[in-house]
């Protein structure tokens, strides 16, 4: 196996390198409930267009 083959050739069918933002493809801060997955910086700024009743920002607008 060469050197450039040699990255991510490891299968990642569980854990946090298989699963990413559907936004922006970030591993770290993946909120999944509700199937969302998507990032906590993602969500922040999208919360309003997701209509989450549970966010700070739902309930002061």
């Amino acid at each position: 196996m060469a050197h450039e083959n040699v990255w991510f050739s490891h299968p990642r069918h569980y854990g946090k390198g298989s699963r990413k933002c559907r936004v922006c493809a970030s591993h770290s801060g993946l909120i999944r409930k509700y199937g969302l997955d998507i990032c906590r910086q993602c969500f922040r700024e999208r919360a309003t267009d997701i209509a989450a009743p549970y966010t700070a920002a739902a309930v002061y607008n």
